[in-house]
C-alpha cells in the first residue's frame, strides 16, 4: 500500500490562485480591504463564500472573509459539494494537513474522528477518507482563512457528495454537536447558478439568496427541485446552515452577490456567487 504523504499537496496553487506565498497573500489582501460591509448586529457563527478560481469570485469570497477577519478561532469547519467522481456520500481528507503556498493548515483528527463516530450512528456510515484528491472547493477557502484569521488555526474539512436534505440535516446536526463550546467557525463553500444568461443568472440567484436570507434550510434545498434556484454545493450549504442555528444564529445576512460576467465582460453564461453571513443576534 503507498504511503499517504502528511501535507495533501495542493492540486490548483498557480492555476486557480497565486502559486507564490507573497503575491497569494497581496490578492488576498486586496479581495478583503475593497469589501464593504453593512454592520453586523451580531456573532459570526458561519459564512457563506463561492469556489471559483480567486481572479473570479476573489472579489465576491472577499465580503464573507472581511465579516471574519481579525478572528481567532481555534477549529474551522469548511464544509464543501465534492465535484469529482466519488460515490461515497460525505468524505474528509487522509491527509494531516491541507498545504497551500501560505504553509500547511492542520486537520483536527480528534474533532474529525468525533464527527465520524456521530455520523455512523447517526447515519449508519461516516466519512469517507481520500488522498490526493483534486477537489478545489474547500482548497479554494484555505488562503482567505489564513489571511483573514489571527493566529493558528485547525481544519475541518467535510465534502459532500449527496444531494440529500435528509443528510444534509443530520451533518449539520452531527457538526453542530462537535463544535459546540469550542471557538469555532463554519464556512460554506458554494457557487450559485451555472452558465445561464447574465438576465437568468440573477433571477434565479436572488431567488436562493432570497431562501437563504430566510434561514429556512429546507426551503434552500427546495429552490432546486423547484426550478427557482441553483447551489452546485446545496448540500454543503445547507448542512452548515443547519448547524450554524443549532449553535445559535438567528439570521443570515446576504453580504454581496455578482457573476463570473461581471469579471469577464461576457454575459452570455454566466456562473453566480454570493457571499453571506449566519449571525448569533440574541443571548440565550
Amino acid at each position: 500500500m503507498a504511503t499517504i504523504t502528511p501535507i495533501r499537496p495542493s492540486p490548483i496553487a498557480g492555476a486557480w490562485y497565486e502559486g507564490d506565498p507573497k503575491a497569494l497573500a497581496r490578492a488576498v489582501d486586496t479581495y478583503l480591504d475593497r469589501a464593504e460591509l453593512p454592520e453586523l448586529p451580531g456573532e459570526v457563527v458561519a459564512i457563506i463564500a463561492p469556489h471559483a478560481g480567486h481572479i473570479y469570485s476573489g472579489p465576491v469570497a472577499g465580503y464573507a472573509f472581511a465579516a471574519i477577519r481579525g478572528r481567532d478561532p481555534d477549529l474551522v469547519a469548511v464544509v464543501s459539494p465534492m465535484h469529482q467522481p466519488y460515490n461515497e456520500p460525505l468524505l474528509t481528507t487522509a491527509h494531516g494537513a491541507y498545504g497551500t503556498p501560505l504553509g500547511p493548515v492542520p486537520v483536527d483528527a480528534e474533532t474529525l474522528s468525533a464527527l465520524d463516530g456521530r455520523l455512523k450512528k447517526s447515519l449508519g456510515y461516516g466519512l469517507s477518507r481520500i488522498a490526493y484528491d483534486q477537489e478545489h472547493s474547500l482548497e479554494i477557502e484555505l488562503p482567505f482563512l489564513q489571511c483573514a484569521l489571527n493566529g493558528d488555526f485547525k481544519l475541518l474539512p467535510v465534502m459532500v457528495r449527496t444531494q440529500s436534505a435528509k443528510v444534509s440535516r443530520q451533518l449539520g446536526l452531527d457538526l453542530a454537536e462537535c463544535l459546540r463550546g469550542k471557538n469555532a467557525l463554519l464556512v460554506a463553500s458554494t457557487d450559485l447558478s451555472h452558465f445561464y444568461s447574465q438576465e437568468a443568472a440573477v433571477a434565479y440567484d436572488t431567488e436562493m439568496l432570497r431562501r437563504i436570507e430566510s434561514f429556512d434550510p429546507e426551503n434552500v434545498f427546495c429552490a432546486e427541485a423547484e426550478n427557482k434556484g441553483f447551489a452546485c454545493g446545496l448540500g454543503a450549504l445547507t448542512a452548515v446552515l443547519w448547524a450554524a442555528k443549532d449553535l445559535g444564529a438567528d439570521q443570515v445576512k446576504v453580504l454581496r452577490h455578482a457573476t463570473s460576467g461581471d469579471v469577464t465582460g461576457d454575459y452570455s453564461s454566466v456562473v453566480g456567487y454570493g457571499a453571506a453571513v449566519a449571525l448569533k443576534t440574541q443571548e440565550t
